[in-house]
């Protein structure tokens, strides 16, 4: 499996509210569409409006939300991020982010609520 995590700024023009319904309403569903059955899992985490948990770092964290895309092989991920659509999803998502970075990580479970 191989999950890359995309890290994204939102443009300063966006509200957060209008960030969040770009990515939920129009770039995933597009996101989900374009890359089809070489996607095997795509989950969007989109900031809270406010962090009041106890431990916080105390600075603002400088990303307003991650994607993870997860592939079942290297290939699929490879032919996903060459797909001929790349280029129209990386410039909706440029039109939409100040900064963006990526990241591809293997995954180490620690604790899992769906193990015994």
């Amino acid at each position: 499996m191989v999950k890359v995590v995309w890290f994204l700024k939102k443009a300063d023009h966006l509200s957060m509210d209008e960030f969040r319904r770009w990515w939920l309403d129009g770039h995933a569903p597009m996101i989900r569409e374009k890359l089809g059955d070489l996607l095997h899992r795509y989950i969007v985490d989109i900031r809270t409006d406010r962090d009041d948990l106890p431990a916080a770092a105390g600075t603002p964290c400088d990303w307003d939300g991650i994607a993870e895309e997860w592939f079942e092989s290297e290939e699929n991920a490879r032919r996903a991020l060459s797909l001929p659509s790349a280029p129209e999803t990386r410039a909706d998502v440029m039109a939409h982010v100040s900064r963006m970075a990526r990241m591809v990580v293997t995954e180490h479970p620690i604790v899992d609520g769906r193990s015994p």
